[in-house]
């Protein structure tokens, strides 16, 4: 058994704030340098260079690589031989509230009825599992709401089939245009219940940008989902090209017979995204 600390935990969230707002990760980096150097649209492959610099001026400068810093999702993945030294939620929400306010970030949370600012950037949205072993592991996704916005989730019949759930998520993406930026991650949760498949798809963002799915027959979805997506010409920023997105992202779970659940969450070409393990 090993115990874990809320100043551990506080500090560890407070340094995904900040970080992820300022520095993009490899995989992202490398995603969007191999579609530039694919593009057929030279308009398209100056912004995609410009999207670059932008990174790189970002992480030297130590500012956010967008303005829109998000609202935070967090996924903790806790060992069941970790011993928790106070309360888990109450220090995550103090990490985000400390790395917003020491890192400058813009903060966008407000109550749904009012819309007062709650000026501190919590609550974070906090998922929790457990798992065998003795670690904590925290992913911290950030997620602005121009794509955020453009998501979706449909209840399907089982008839549609796989054909219907394709048609819902490439309509979804292209619908979006250039409201969530593009080139787009997109995270796709098939399966499960109304709730389940909308976290997959959160969660499905946090694959390495284009690491295929485990299951053959998913990957190959996944494949046929990007170039369906492309062949759209959509392109960066809604402009044209062949990047609409950069990647697709399925996670399935087995669900009712009489059930057919497709969530779309739809990523941004800034995809922030953190991970620490304690």
């Amino acid at each position: 058994m090993k115990t874990l600390a809320n100043r551990a935990i506080i500090e560890a969230v407070r340094e995904l704030a900040i970080s992820a707002a300022r520095d993009l990760e490899p995989d992202i980096l490398d995603a969007l340098v191999a579609a530039r150097d694919r593009e057929t649209s030279p308009l398209a492959e100056n912004i995609l260079e410009m999207l670059l610099l932008n990174a790189d001026i970002a992480s030297r400068e130590m500012i956010p690589a967008c303005q829109d810093t998000g609202i935070c999702t967090i996924f903790v993945t806790l060992g069941q031989e970790v011993r928790l030294e106070g309360d888990l939620g109450e220090a995550i929400q103090e990490g985000v509230r400390q790395g917003y306010e020491e890192g400058y970030l813009r903060k966008s949370v407000c109550d749904p009825v009012t819309r007062q600012n709650t000026g501190t950037n919590v609550p974070a949205v906090v998922h929790v599992e457990l798992e065998p072993g003795d670690q904590c592991r925290i992913s911290f996704l950030p997620k602005g709401c121009g794509s955020e916005n453009m998501s979706g989730l449909k209840m399907l019949s089982p008839s549609a089939g796989i054909p219907g759930a394709l048609e819902y998520i490439v309509e979804t993406v292209i619908n979006a245009g250039s409201n969530p930026c593009p080139p787009l991650i997109i995270g796709v949760g098939i399966g499960g219940t109304f709730e389940k498949a909308a976290i997959m798809a959160k969660k499905s963002l946090l694959r390495p940008v284009g690491a295929p799915s485990a299951r053959d027959d998913v990957s190959r979805l996944e494949e046929e989902l990007l170039a369906r997506i492309n062949r759209q010409g959509r392109g960066v920023l809604g402009l044209g090209g062949c990047n609409t997105a950069l990647a697709v992202h399925v996670e399935t779970c087995p669900t009712h017979i009489a059930s057919l659940p497709v969530a779309v969450n739809i990523q941004c070409h800034s995809h922030r995204h953190k991970e620490v393990v304690l």
